[in-house]
C-alpha cells in the first residue's frame, strides 16, 4: 500500500544531545579509510583553524539515521522497513562536526513519492549544536520496494 502523501511535513521532536568524541570520529575515518590528519591529530585541525579534530563530512550520517528511526517507526506512517533501501544522501554544512560538539536532530519528512510502486521517502534532519545553532542538514532518500507478484 502507498505511503500516505498527507505526511509531507510531518516534523519529529528532536532527538537527545549525542556528544562527538574524539575517539568515534577517529574510529569513523579509518572505518571510511580517510587518512586526513585533520580526523585525528588536534594539532593539525589547529593548523587548519580549527579547535579540535573535526569529523568527516559523512560522519553525521550515523546521528541522522538512528533520528530518522522516528519516521520509520512511525505506525501511521505505516512503512514496511524490511522493503526499504537506502536511496540516497546528501549533506549541506554550516560548519564542520568538530569533537566535544553535543548534537540534536530533529526530522521532517519533506516529501512521498511513488514511482514505478515503490514509496520514495525523503527525510531531513536538522543537526545542531548545544547553543541551537545549525550544524548541518542530512537529507536520506528511503526507497520502499513495491511487493512483486507473490506479495514478497
Amino acid at each position: 500500500m502507498a505511503l500516505d502523501p498527507s505526511f509531507i511535513g510531518r516534523s519529529y521532536p528532536p532527538t537527545d544531545p549525542y556528544e562527538v568524541g574524539r575517539e568515534k570520529i577517529r574510529e569513523f575515518a579509518i572505518a571510511i579509510g580517510d587518512a586526513n590528519p585533520a580526523y585525528t591529530d588536534a594539532e593539525a585541525a589547529k593548523a587548519l583553524g580549527h579547535q579540535d579534530v573535526i569529523a568527516p563530512p559523512t560522519f553525521p550520517f550515523a546521528i541522522a539515521f538512528q533520528a530518522a528511526g522516528q519516521v520509520v517507526e512511525d505506525p501511521e506512517l505505516g512503512l514496511d522497513y524490511s522493503r526499504v533501501v537506502h536511496g540516497d544522501q546528501k549533506f549541506r554544512y554550516s560548519r564542520p562536526v568538530r569533537a566535544g560538539d553535543r548534537l540534536t536532530v530533529a526530522v521532517t519528512i519533506d516529501n512521498i513519492k511513488s514511482l514505478a510502486g515503490n514509496d520514495v521517502l525523503t527525510v531531513r534532519g536538522e543537526v545542531a549544536d548545544e547553543t541551537g545553532e545549525h550544524v548541518v542538514t542530512a537529507i536520506m532518500t528511503l526507497v520502499a520496494r513495491a511487493a512483486d507478484e507473490a506479495g514478497e
